[in-house]
């Protein structure tokens, strides 16, 4: 029940304004009942006087025995439960009750005349709670005929003023205002509870349940709200996220059936290039077979020789584009065994070195003595290494470093073998860095576009990395990783036999 953010939000409200009215009732009724004492008292202290001012001027005019009667008939108000005059000792000399002339006054009364308060409140049996107030009488010049000039308090005026009735009053204003309270309180709640589920609950469960289908795919809802509050600005975000959804989705789905047409096309094209390949092989074979017997026949003078050699040339270069295209197609299945990569390069950079056009340039060889075998083909990683060679050292035709380093690193857990072959020509141009991997994308007049893209499908048969990073400033560098042998590498090799288009 309390997992509901607005059944949470409304059971606090209402708990904070019961505490709040309960607090400011709870003052108030305490407010209100001391304001009740107050009059209580203030009327009790007017009573005072006036009975003190009658006695005063009956006792002026020698009229003592009238003092009784003045008591009694001020007794007679049916709030006053008491009306008395006491010794200063606590015998009661004159009452509206003649029968308590002579005893001795009520505790409580003689211990208020005692103390610095001029009224108290306490319980007198048995009329109940009682407001007492005591004044003394004193003894004035007028006075010194009858009581002499010796005491200066000739006796105490004593009223109980009854707070049955205050009290009822009290018990009356309290429960008006505590049920107004109450009152004001249910219909606080209700009309909060209600603002809060029309204005907050049921918007929140609209954007749930349409958020529910839009995870299950439906993106055609859309909630409608006139609100410009919070809730108003969250549902016009989430129409508008749902909005982009589904036209990102429409652009995926255009995407994707492009790509579907793309891939037929590709394969269409690759099937028949393979078949055109397949055809062509046979004939530039037997070309090459017919020219070189000519050749052979003529002597090394005879400038046909010179011109049937270029032809010769160009039907092996035919001959190497057929079989890289043959190849990329349907590249062979690597023969996986633990490798020593450091020999595979240095066996590769010293047939390399026959070339020509290798000669003249500085190599590094920087060989980490401690290298572990690689799970690989070593023929397949000799062409690779071969290529990317060939490509440094075309990469600097007026001269250079090549420089081939090996070491370990590692990755997601995984021991590898990483290979850095950096040449120091001018660079790769960004725009053109980002393709180098792509078949058929070359810059060079005599080149087929499809060696890097070999090298690509081939490292990762071996479940390795491959990449580059240039500028004009220090050259080309190609950095090949590939996993070190070990059973981990041998399982995974072996459950991605089946994959065979890399995507380069």
């Amino acid at each position: 029940m309390f997992k509901s953010l607005t059944t949470r939000i409304i059971a606090t409200t209402i708990t904070l304004l019961i505490c709040g009215i309960y607090t400011y009732t709870f003052f108030n009724v305490r407010y209100q009942q001391s304001q009740f004492i107050e009059m209580a008292r203030e009327s009790t202290e007017l009573l005072l006087h006036t009975v003190e001012s009658s006695i005063y001027n009956t006792m002026h005019l020698g009229n003592v025995q009238n003092v009784g009667s003045i008591l009694a008939l001020v007794g007679q108000h049916n709030q006053l439960v008491g009306v008395r005059i006491f010794h200063p000792h606590g015998i009661i000399l004159r009452s509206a009750n003649s029968a308590e002339v002579g005893r001795t006054v009520n505790v409580n009364d003689y211990n208020l005349y005692q103390s610095t308060k001029n009224y108290g409140i306490f319980d007198l049996a048995p009329h109940g709670e009682v407001l007492s107030m005591v004044k003394p009488i004193y003894n004035e010049p007028a006075c010194h005929a009858c009581h002499g000039n010796k005491a200066r308090v000739i006796g105490i005026l004593n009223i109980n003023y009854s707070l049955n009735r205050t009290k009822m009053q009290m018990l009356a204003s309290s429960r008006i205002f505590i049920f107004s309270s109450i009152a004001i309180t249910a219909f606080l709640a209700v009309t909060i509870s209600l603002i809060l589920l029309k204005f907050v609950k049921r918007p929140l469960v609209s954007i749930i349940d349409n958020m529910s289908r839009v995870e299950q795919g439906d993106l055609s809802v859309r909630i409608e709200y006139r609100g410009r509050d919070e809730i108003g600005r969250l549902i016009k975000s989430f129409n508008s996220m749902v909005d982009r959804l589904d036209a990102a989705k429409h652009e995926l789905e255009q995407m994707h059936f492009q790509q579907l047409e793309r891939a037929d096309r590709l394969a269409s094209i690759g099937e028949m290039a393979a078949g055109i390949a397949h055809e062509i092989k046979n004939p530039l074979a037997g070309i090459s077979a017919a020219i070189s017997i000519i050749k052979d026949d003529l002597e090394g003078a005879d400038p046909r020789a010179e011109i049937l050699g270029e032809v010769l040339q160009q039907v092996q270069r035919l001959d190497k584009t057929v079989n890289d295209l043959l190849f990329f197609g349907k590249p062979s299945m690597p023969e996986f065994a633990c490798i020593d990569l450091n020999s595979i390069i240095s066996k590769t950079l010293n047939f390399a070195s026959q070339h020509r056009s290798v000669a003249n340039f500085e190599k590094r060889l920087i060989l980490a003595p401690d290298l572990p075998p690689v799970y690989a083909d070593a023929k397949q990683m000799q062409q690779v290494f071969l290529n990317i060679i060939l490509n440094a050292v075309q990469a600097m035709p007026e001269g250079g470093t090549l420089t081939i380093s090996t070491s370990r690193s590692t990755s997601q857990t995984r021991d590898l073998v990483k290979v850095e072959v950096a040449d120091t020509g001018s660079g790769i141009p960004p725009q053109i860095l980002e393709k180098i991997f792509t078949p058929f994308f070359t810059t060079k007049a005599q080149g087929t576009g499809l060696g890097l893209a070999i090298c690509c499908k081939l490292v990762h048969l071996h479940n390795g990395e491959i990449s580059v990073r240039s500028d004009d400033m220090h050259g080309t560098v190609f950095v090949i990783e590939l996993p070190a042998c070990s059973i981990e590498t041998h399982e995974m090799r072996r459950s991605d036999e089946a994959q065979q288009d890399t995507g380069c």
